[in-house]
Order: structure tokens, then sequence, then C-alpha cells
């Protein structure tokens, strides 16, 4: 069910739209929910927000940071990928704290 953008608009104050926001939110699955969730809190986050409108980085490179660009890409295609799952280990972090971390944040 899509949302009716006249009557939204509409409303003025936005509190027609938290209604419907909150309306829709209840209608979703737990990891939909989920997902919304992390949406909203980069919305509100002022460094995520800042992160997202900053102006795309077009300048050249310096001829430094293109060689190094150049060879970690020619890394990178001779390398074999290393496993989340090794990183972690070799940092002496267990996946059990991993995600108490994640769920913390």
């Amino acid at each position: 069910m899509l949302v009716d953008t006249e009557k939204v608009s509409m409303a003025g104050n936005g509190e027609s739209e938290k209604r419907r926001a909150h309306e829709l939110i209840e209608k979703l699955a737990p990891r939909q929910a989920s997902a919304v969730v992390g949406l909203l809190e980069m919305m509100l986050d002022p460094v995520s927000r800042a992160i997202a409108n900053a102006p795309i980085d077009n300048e050249p490179l310096d001829p430094r940071e293109d060689k190094a660009l150049n060879e970690a890409k020619e890394s990178v295609k001779h390398s074999k990928p290393i496993p989340h799952e090794q990183v972690i280990a070799e940092l002496g972090i267990t996946p059990e704290e991993l995600d108490r971390f994640i769920k913390s944040t």
C-alpha cells in the first residue's frame, strides 16, 4: 500500500506523517523492522547525515596516491581473501563479543 503523498504534504506539521510511519512499522516483519531501525538511526545521526550529504571527492590523485592505489589493486588480484572469522580470531575477539558490541551500538 502506497502513501497518498497529497494527504501527507497537506498535513503541514508532520504529525500525520509520524502516525503513518508508526502504522507502517507495525505491519513490518521483524527483519524488515530491523532494517528500518538502522535506516532511522543513520538518518538521525549527524555524522551519517554529514557523510551522506558530503560532496563527491573528485580531486585528481597525486602521483603517490595513484601509485599506492594501483599497487593495492594489483595485490588484491593475487591475494587470497581472509575470512571475517579469521580476522576477528586473530584480533582476539569472539563472535559473541562482536555480536554484543553490534547490539549495543
